[in-house]
């Protein structure tokens, strides 16, 4: 296991629709150990296999004391009524948080490493993460999702960061 350094918005990796995983070998099981291993950090909530620099559909999350992982995930439901729109924020982007839309809940189906079904859902933060996450493995950052004045404010915070 090691813990890997996280790639920054500006790495093309993190603009990369990541491949679904097709065969779950020694590779994939140490990219989940990478994975475990560098998401289980204070103040890290979720952690996408190309935030690593690897562009396979794979994320891990740190949430209440509840480490974990998912291979292949796809969000499978959102809340449609109730949404949240606190400030959020990315390792990617290191230091800056600003208001994001999301739903309330989320619930994502994915498979674990014996290739049998995985299902994680939650509320609020778990919610948030699980649909940032995603969003990560299909080349989006949270930036993408911000308002168009909030989200000028943000590229100019990270012009001024480089």
């Amino acid at each position: 296991m090691a813990f890997r350094e996280i790639r920054v918005v500006g790495d093309p990796v993190l603009r990369t629709r990541c491949e679904e995983i097709t065969e779950i070998d020694d590779r994939v099981r140490s990219l989940v150990e990478d994975l475990l291993e560098t998401v289980d950090a204070d103040g890290r909530a979720g952690l996408a296999a190309n935030q690593i620099g690897v562009g396979l559909r794979a994320f891990s999350w740190n949430i209440d004391d509840e480490i974990g992982y998912v291979l292949n995930p796809r969000v499978v439901e959102v809340s449609e009524d109730e949404y949240q729109d606190g400030d959020e924020g990315c390792l990617s982007v290191p230091g800056l948080w600003f208001p994001t839309k999301r739903a309330w809940y989320a619930r994502v189906e994915g498979i674990d490493l014996d290739g049998k079904k995985v299902v994680v859902e939650g509320e609020e933060l778990m919610g948030r993460c699980l649909q940032h996450e995603v969003d990560h493995l299909d080349g989006m950052l949270y930036l993408d999702r911000l308002d168009k004045a909030v989200r000028k404010k943000a590229m100019k915070a990270i012009r001024e960061q480089l």
